[in-house]
C-alpha cells in the first residue's frame, strides 16, 4: 500500500495549492491513502471547519492538527462531528475530538492514523507522548492477520532529537513516523532497522520564499532588532507541496520503500520515478 503524507499546510496559498494539485499528486504517486497536516491552513494558525472540509474534499483521507489545533474556535465543535480530523492524542483528556482512528483505504485495507505532540521546547507541557504512543501501538498491532494493515504516526514536535527518539520507539510497530511542526523538510528519509519508515520533518505546503511560511519582513525585524511592529502574515507566493511517501507490505505493515515528495514551488523535485505495484 502507498501512503502519502503532506506536511503543515500554510495559510491561504498552501490551502489553495492542496485544493488545486493534490488530486494530480495522488495520481502521479499512485497513493492508496493520503494524510494532510492542516493545523496552519487558516491564517497560519489553526484550522477552521470550512477549511478542513476543503482539504478533505480535495482528496485528503485524514487531516491532522497539532499544538494550534483549537486556535480557530469553531474547530472545537467541528472536530466532534468530523471523524476524519484528528487532534493530538496527548491533549487534555477532556479535549474535544480524538487523536487516533482506524480508516479504510483501497481494497478494504485498514490504516491507523495517530498524532502526538512532543514536549521538548514546546510552549506548555503535554501528557507524555511516549506512553500515549505505546498505549495506541499495543492496542493496534499491524499486519495481515492483525486489525490494521498500516500504522502512520504524525509526531508534531520542535526537537529533532525527540522526533528521532519517537521513530526508534515505534520501530517495528508502525509503518511510518513522520515529523511535523518545524516547516523545513529534512533529508533523512529512511527505513529504520526493524522496518518503520521515518522522516524527521515532512516540511510544509507553503511558500518557501519566507521564514517558515511567514512573510519575511516581520520575522527578520524581530530577529535583527528584538522588537515587533506587525503581526506575522502567511507568505502568498509560489507553493511547494512537501511531504513523504511510504510503500508498505500488507502482510507485515512495515515499510518497503520511502521517499520525500516535493511538488512545485522553489524546492527542487525529490520524487523518483514510480515503479512496481503496491
Amino acid at each position: 500500500m502507498r501512503i502519502l503524507f503532506l506536511g503543515d499546510v500554510m495559510g491561504r496559498a498552501g490551502r489553495a495549492a492542496v485544493v488545486d494539485r493534490l488530486a494530480g499528486l495522488k495520481s502521479a504517486t499512485r497513493a492508496d491513502f493520503c494524510i494532510v497536516n492542516g493545523e496552519n491552513a487558516s491564517g497560519g494558525m489553526g484550522l477552521t471547519g470550512g477549511h478542513a472540509q476543503l482539504l478533505l474534499s480535495a482528496g485528503a483521507d485524514v487531516v491532522t492538527l497539532g499544538d494550534h489545533a483549537f486556535d480557530q474556535r469553531d474547530m472545537l465543535g467541528f472536530i466532534e462531528k468530523e471523524p476524519r480530523v484528528l487532534r493530538p492524542i496527548n491533549f487534555a483528556k477532556d479535549a474535544p475530538g480524538r487523536g487516533v482512528a482506524v480508516f479504510e483505504a483501497s481494497r478494504g485495507r485498514k490504516v491507523l492514523v495517530a498524532q502526538v505532540l512532543g514536549n521538548v521546547f514546546m510552549k506548555r507541557a503535554f501528557d507524555d507522548p511516549f506512553s500515549a504512543l505505546d498505549t495506541v501501538l499495543r492496542a493496534h498491532p499491524m499486519g495481515a492477520m492483525a486489525g490494521v494493515q498500516a500504522v502512520m504516526i504524525d509526531f508534531h514536535a520542535e526537537a529533532t532529537s525527540e522526533k528521532m527518539a519517537a521513530g526508534h520507539f515505534c520501530d517495528g510497530r508502525a509503518s511510518l513516523v513522520a515529523g511535523t511542526h518545524t516547516h523545513v523538510p529534512t533529508g533523512d528519509a529512511q527505513i529504520l532497522p526493524r522496518g518503520t519508515g521515518y522522516l524527521t520533518d515532512a516540511g510544509m505546503c507553503g511558500d518557501y520564499d519566507s521564514v517558515i511560511g511567514m512573510e519575511k519582513a516581520e520575522p527578520m525585524r524581530r530577529f535583527v532588532t528584538g522588537m515587533s511592529r506587525e503581526r506575522f502574515t502567511p507568505a502568498g507566493g509560489d507553493v511547494s507541496l512537501c511531504g513523504v511517501m511510504v510503500e508498505t507490505d500488507d502482510r507485515t505493515g512495515l515499510a518497503r520503500q520511502i521517499w520525500p515528495v516535493r511538488d512545485g514551488g522553489r524546492l527542487a523535485p525529490a520524487m523518483p520515478s514510480i515503479g512496481g505495484e503496491s
